[in-house]
């Protein structure tokens, strides 16, 4: 009987997301019979080599950046794979993530690929868990100052001011939570689900918060920079994180659909239509579509190196706790 409810909660779910998602797909649907896909078309020519190579070299910065992620989660679960192979899973699994959802991207592709070098299941959900923490530790510091500061990029929400601050303070709280407990129980474990994780220090909370914020504010420099006219750059950087929130909501890959609503409406009284669409079209061709490219070949070379690099053991940090510092002064 205890499942019963369980099941029609989950096809609840489904349904809704569903229905969501058809919504999207009608009013989409409508902006596309109302769009002049040759000014869009123009637009997109228009983008110059220049312009181009810089839009290129903000890619690659948000991905060295997630790089990062990985690789202070290989210090904090001090799993031993090499440096440069880590990274690549990281990076992998990030493209793979971004376009086809994070369960298989952020999830089963980390796992298959630290698995093939002998990592252990635990490890990985441990990995797993710490850069999902670092990407939204950054999101929730930017958002929660944006939407404290009343900064909502969508028409109409002048009158729920009261209730985006609110959920902007939120925001902020959980991160500064999540700051202060890394400092005052560093290295403490705790049990989620059955695995142990442990709390990170606050040097390298901070490392985290560092990271995903310059990765959140490279994606909005690529967006400001394909966008047209004169934006303000802290104008688009609201929107992205506003296209983020709605990409995860409606749970569809790349949060496509998501982020040309939220863009459109957002754009809606200050930029005409067409440059717009070519700018989304742009960034999904830059940011997800030819790192995809990248990253099956990356992956594909991967699996052909099975084997090799395999990792060392390091010892996992031992808990620091006020009777073993003391011992430590002692012995010294």
């Amino acid at each position: 009987m205890s499942r019963h409810p369980h099941r029609w909660q989950k096809r609840a779910g489904r349904v809704l997301v569903l229905a969501v998602l058809m919504v999207v797909a009608v009013l989409l649907v409508r902006q596309a019979r109302g769009t002049d896909w040759v000014a869009v078309a123009e637009a997109l020519r228009g983008y110059g080599p220049a312009k181009l190579a810089a839009a290129l070299g903000l890619v690659a910065t948000s991905y060295a950046l997630y790089a990062g992620y990985e690789l202070l989660s290989r210090r904090q679960v001090a799993h031993g794979v090499p440096l440069p192979r880590a990274a690549a899973i990281g990076l992998v699994s990030y493209a793979f993530a971004l376009n086809l959802g994070a369960l298989v991207g952020g999830g089963g592709m980390r796992l298959r690929l630290y698995r093939r070098v002998g990592l252990g299941a635990a490890k990985v959900a441990r990995l797993a868990l710490f850069a999902v923490v670092t990407n939204w530790l950054g999101y929730c510091v930017l958002a929660g100052t944006a939407l404290l500061l009343g900064q909502v990029p969508l028409p109409g929400a002048a009158g729920a001011e009261p209730a985006w601050r609110a959920l902007g303070v939120a925001m902020l709280a959980a991160a500064l939570a999540y700051l202060l407990a890394c400092a005052r129980w560093p290295s403490r474990r705790f049990q989620l689900r059955g695995h142990g994780f442990t709390m990170p220090r606050a040097r390298m909370a901070v490392m985290q918060l560092l990271l995903s914020s310059l990765n959140w504010a490279s994606l909005a420099a690529l967006a400001w920079l394909l966008l047209p006219g004169d934006v303000a750059y802290t104008r688009v950087l609201v929107v992205v994180l506003a296209a983020a929130m709605a990409g995860i909501l409606l749970h569809t890959p790349a949060g496509l659909g998501a982020w040309e609503w939220v863009f459109l409406h957002a754009f809606a009284a200050t930029l005409e239509r067409e440059p717009v669409i070519a700018a989304l079209l742009a960034l999904r061709g830059l940011y997800y579509l030819l790192p995809l490219g990248v990253a099956v070949l990356g992956y594909l070379l991967l699996e052909a190196r099975k084997g090799r690099g395999r990792p060392r053991r390091i010892p996992e940090r031992p808990r620091v706790t006020s009777r073993t510092a003391g011992l430590r002064q002692a012995d010294g």
